[in-house]
């Protein structure tokens, strides 16, 4: 017969180990279950694309653009942020419209706008910076899911950021060492970061070579960089908080603080891999044709 007490001794071991994990982490249970709820939802509309997804986007490009300005203003009143708003939505309807000239215009327009009626100080020149983060958010991140072979590239994109995230807070937290930047982020380590690439671009070009992807150097490349952007834009939202000394970009998602905590490394990424498929040779609404993860 199995012995009681060592039974009783496992379980209490085991329970005792629940609760140191969450005696350290007392958010844990709100921070899954909200992930729970909102990530299905999330990869549903990336799922089904087209108007779920672009409607998707455009809320999350105007929830950035609010938690941006609410970190750089905090309690200060500047009307003239609402603005910003109007201009986004322009962004919005000009994608759709598919004139180019329009979005740039109204990325200028609209940053010229921002600082010049703040009075041309720092905090307009931030609030401006933050209103071409949102519009370049939402023209990337909507251009790579809608051009040729979109939906696969935006599930790679997903998979390399996720993955660097993931592996990052394992290896991290399993192998310590030096910190990556302490001033900035206390908690990250460089064994965290080169851990999150590595398993990040394995796992990229793993998913592409299922997928029938035949450019495998290409896709670890690609997804070596986007794992190092990646860690790169959540270094500087990180910065950017510490030198408004804030902790969170806003209370949005209970146990995860605001949309930009959760993204700001996807729309570093996105943005990067953007750029990167206009360069190679795609085109400014289908950049996913210069990224050749699926050549033949």
């Amino acid at each position: 017969m199995p012995d009681k007490n060592n039974q009783n001794n496992s379980e209490g071991a085991s329970g005792g180990i629940i609760r140191r994990v969450l005696n350290a982490n007392p958010d844990l249970l709100v921070r899954a279950l909200s992930a729970v709820i909102l990530a299905p939802v999330a990869l549903a509309l990336t799922w089904a694309g087209g108007f779920w997804f672009a409607g998707l986007v455009l809320v999350g490009m105007l929830i950035v653009y609010w938690e941006w300005y609410k970190i750089i203003l905090q309690n200060a009143q500047r009307p003239v942020v609402l603005l910003g708003y109007v201009f986004l939505l322009f962004i919005g309807f000009s994608y759709f419209q598919a004139q180019p000239l329009w979005i740039a215009g109204a990325l200028i327009a609209g940053a010229a706008v921002l600082y010049g009626a703040g009075g041309f100080d720092r905090t307009a020149r931030w609030v401006s910076e933050g209103y071409v983060y949102a519009g370049l958010t939402f023209v990337s991140l909507l251009a790579l899911r809608e051009g040729d072979e979109g939906l696969f590239f935006i599930i790679y994109l997903f998979l390399v950021v996720w993955g660097t995230d993931i592996a990052a807070y394992v290896c991290g937290r399993s192998f310590g060492g030096p910190k990556l930047w302490p001033a900035v982020s206390p908690n990250k380590t460089w064994s965290g970061a080169i851990g999150g690439v590595v398993f990040s671009s394995l796992l990229g070009m793993g998913f592409v070579a299922v997928a029938g992807g035949s450019q495998l150097v290409w896709a670890f490349g690609l997804a070596v960089v986007l794992s190092a952007v990646s860690q790169l834009g959540d270094l500087f939202e990180s910065s950017m908080k510490r030198r408004f000394k804030v902790k969170d970009s806003s209370r949005l998602i209970p146990g995860h603080g605001g949309l930009l905590d959760r993204v700001d490394g996807l729309v570093a990424a996105a943005v990067f891999a953007y750029v990167v498929g206009v360069v190679f040779g795609g085109q400014l609404f289908d950049p996913n044709a210069g990224l050749m993860l699926f050549a033949s």
